[in-house]
């Protein structure tokens, strides 16, 4: 069998290995005889499988010298022919350990380029050769049967005052700042984390993966980090750590004398018996290095205008609206001021009702908003959490009920702000469970029932809801971000003065256009100010179909700065596309930070790739180069997002003018870069509405063109996240309460500005709201 993978027991191989000697990779020369030489490291990075123009498929990994996990020298490009090449690409990943034997020495053509040994192994199996790949678990293929377990290498690490730019190491760190994983702006979960080590320098993280278990496991300030082939990367000045090929991670409590046991979702990983000596001296310099808080806060001693963090256990959970979403916690104690209890409807409250009745004058309800209502919903009931910096805000009821406090996690990630599932292993959840088993419920049960500002959970009757709506008009609906010294004027005043001139209202909107607000999203070009619908998906997929007529151009595979696959599809219409992977320092780089270019892919095809790769560009072959398609297809996609340029301003330009960005130092893939390069003038999405407002004196006709900063929400995502086009619907209906009276809508305080638009028949005066948006509470 060619590709074998063997299970390796305390040391020793079910199967056996090649009874070959081990070769250094020093000693690898072309024209020397190393029939009975094997050689064994790690894979670092590997290709995507290819067909070569004679239709042979070929596959490419990189592997580094166990003795040398660090210099790029001591990694040579192994080459793999044929039948063997597609029975590796199915089963060998990055920080796979693997054995090479029968292998054929040739000189690199590219070591010059990417700094790896002068020469390559050639592999195949009509060569006779083999590769041996050592896991722990079974997996069944047609040809082969795979066991394997990595051998445990023996790692070097690198101190943070050691750190260069542009390499991958290992290394040790204690956390000094984390924010709990996040969905990105992809789709994505990203982590953010700052170590340090008694080096006295500091390092940032920003790790992503699309595998939530697979980011490090972190619980507080003062844990402690193993980083297996972290990228470092220096940006203004300062060092940077991201996520590589084969990055892996450990994480272990910092606490002086706890168990020395590693967090992870991997199956398979080392730790050595001198490692656990490197943790616990990192726990004792910690200690006296580091400023470690202490416990997290009780809600028995949570005070108003607190920010905190919780332990607590999740009783009950229900979607409030759009934005936000309710949990309900314990921690066993009782917070000292009344809370606000959200009122929901009793239907949508899920946990068991026996033990939300059991627990009610012990659990308080947090408002979780925005980036954090996703997580919140995919809690489990019962499981417990670390909630990070809660906001305690009080307000004031009416005369029956008193003030009280909320308990509020704002959107966003700044200060930590999340929310952490802890294992039932966790040493502060056990703790916290024998304290929750010690609670006398029934003494809480006779606790006074106005402890807390108690609702129904439902609004039984019209005085209720009378109360709340009564509540909502007493907040700011709108904020105003400049212009402070302007006082308010009448809008009868305003009709009457002429144009150009600004004004500061305090009005209500009777009425808004369009209704339907997925109408209100436009497409505006800066430079000739033209505003255009946005397409509909079904051109993209005419033209991409349209697109697919033509073949790829064999002549424009893998060129100096790009590497490409092609493959021909297996239905009826046996489409043939490819594939080209933009390169930096001739090589190939992380998905997420990757550009690549498509030819002859399916709107789904395209779609799919857009989840995985940073950027996809859709091109077609001409005779000389790749050419973007008709500019009413986006000339870039990014995540969900679909980037157009504008017909009349741009001249659009060769693709290979990307070559200049893949050459930078660090090439960020910005739209607005691309679209430079390319020849491109952008268009923006906005959006475009009229509001009319009026104030007793008179009404007004407003428009309101907006970027991001009125809803605060960005119009190139509302198309595909139905959260935000909730969330917005949400502030309309604030601003403007369907089926009210004008009498009871809320008042809206904003800048407008009057402007005049003249023709050769007629002149008119306009009016268009700036300098204004909406109060963060409303939504």
């Amino acid at each position: 069998m060619p590709v074998q993978l063997l299970k390796i027991i305390k040391g020793k191989s079910e199967s056996p290995l090649p009874s070959h000697l081990p070769e250094d990779l020093k000693h690898l020369q072309e024209g020397f005889d190393h029939t009975n030489k094997y050689f064994q490291g790690i894979v670092l990075l590997s290709y995507p499988l290819m067909k070569l123009e004679d239709g042979t498929d070929f596959f490419k990994i990189v592997l580094q010298d166990l003795n040398d996990l660090c210099s790029r020298i001591n990694s040579i490009n192994i080459l793999i022919y044929g039948k063997m090449a597609e029975d590796c690409a199915r089963v060998i990943r990055p920080g796979d350990t693997s054995i090479v034997t029968g292998f054929k020495v040739a000189k690199s053509p590219t070591a010059d380029e990417d700094g790896r040994h002068s020469c390559h192994l050639e592999v195949s199996e009509e060569a006779g050769s083999a590769i041996y790949v050592l896991i722990e678990f079974f997996l069944l293929f047609p040809n082969f049967i795979m066991l394997f377990q990595r051998v445990a290498p023996k790692y070097m690490y690198t101190s943070l005052d050691q750190l260069k730019d542009g390499t991958i190491v290992n290394l040790y760190g204690v956390v000094k700042f984390f924010k709990p994983p996040y969905v990105s702006k992809g789709t994505d979960y990203c982590s953010i984390i700052t170590l340090v080590d008694p080096s006295n320098v500091k390092l940032t993280c920003t790790l992503f993966n699309g595998n939530l278990d697979s980011l490090p496991k972190i619980y507080k300030v003062g844990d402690i980090v193993r980083f297996h082939r972290i990228k470092i990367r220096e940006y203004n000045g300062q060092m940077q750590g991201v996520t590589s090929m084969g990055f892996a991670s450990l994480t272990f409590d910092g606490t002086v004398g706890a168990p020395v046991v590693p967090r992870t979702s991997s199956k398979v990983y080392t730790f050595m018996d001198e490692e656990q000596k490197t943790i616990e001296e990192l726990r004792v310099w910690a200690a006296s290095n580091l400023s470690i808080s202490g416990p997290a806060a009780k809600l028995s001693g949570v005070q108003p205008m607190l920010f905190f963090d919780l332990t607590c256990q999740l009783v009950g959970k229900a979607k409030v609206d759009g934005s936000s979403f309710l949990l309900k916690v314990w921690d066993g104690t009782k917070c000292p001021y009344p809370t606000w209890k959200v009122p929901v409807e009793a239907r949508d409250l899920e946990g068991e009702k026996a033990v939300l009745h059991q627990l009610r004058n012990l659990t308080v309800d947090i408002l979780v908003y925005d980036n954090h209502v996703q997580l919140a919903k995919s809690l489990k009931v019962g499981s417990f959490l670390r909630i990070y910096s809660i906001h305690t805000k009080q307000a004031s009821g009416d005369d029956e009920v008193g003030s009280h406090i909320e308990f509020h996690l704002h959107g966003g990630t700044c200060y930590g702000r999340g929310i952490g599932v802890l294992p039932e292993s966790n040493p502060d959840v056990k703790e916290l469970k024998a304290f929750l088993e010690s609670v006398d419920l029934a003494g809480s049960q006779n606790m006074e029932s106005m402890s807390s500002v108690e609702f129904d959970g439902t609004f039984s009757n019209i005085t209720d809801l009378e109360s709340q709506l009564q509540r909502c008009q007493q907040l700011p609906v709108t904020v105003l971000t400049d212009h402070q010294d302007l006082n308010n004027t009448e809008l009868k005043t305003i009709l009457n003065s002429p144009a150009p001139q600004q004004y500061r209202i305090r009005a209500k909107l009777r009425t808004y256009k369009p209704q339907k607000l997925h109408q209100a999203l436009k497409l505006h070009c800066s430079k000739c100010n033209s505003l255009q619908e946005v397409p509909d998906g079904d051109d993209f997929d005419f033209i991409l179909q349209g697109s697919a007529v033509t073949v790829p151009n064999p002549e424009l595979q893998s060129a100096s700065w790009y590497d490409s696959a092609t493959w021909t599809t297996q239905d009826q219409k046996q489409r043939k596309i490819a594939i080209h992977f933009v390169k930096h320092d001739e090589m190939l780089q992380q998905p997420e930070d990757t550009l690549l270019m498509i030819e002859g892919g399916t709107l789904k095809e395209v779609w799919k790739l857009t989840q995985r790769f940073k950027c996809v560009i859709p091109v077609r072959s001409t005779e000389n180069d790749l050419e973007l398609l008709d500019l009413s297809a986006p000339f870039l996609l990014q995540g969900n997002i679909k980037y157009y340029g504008c017909k009349l301003c741009s001249t659009p330009k060769p693709i290979k003018n990307l070559s200049s960005i893949a050459a930078e130092q660090r090439p960020s893939w910005e739209p607005t870069e691309i679209a430079q390069v390319l020849g491109i003038e952008p268009l923006q999405y906005v959006f475009i509405m009229r509001f009319t407002l009026v104030d007793g004196t008179g009404a007004v006709n407003a428009y309101l063109f907006d970027y991001e900063k009125f809803f605060q929400i960005p119009p190139s995502e509302i198309l595909s996240n139905n959260f935000l086009q909730q969330k917005m619907q949400m502030t309309m209906n604030t601003l403007c309460p369907p089926g009210r009276k004008l009498d009871d809508l809320p008042w809206l305080e904003c800048f407008i500005k009057s402007y005049n638009v003249r023709d050769a028949t007629k002149h008119q005066v306009y009016y268009q709201i700036f300098d204004t948006t909406v109060a963060e509470d409303v939504v």
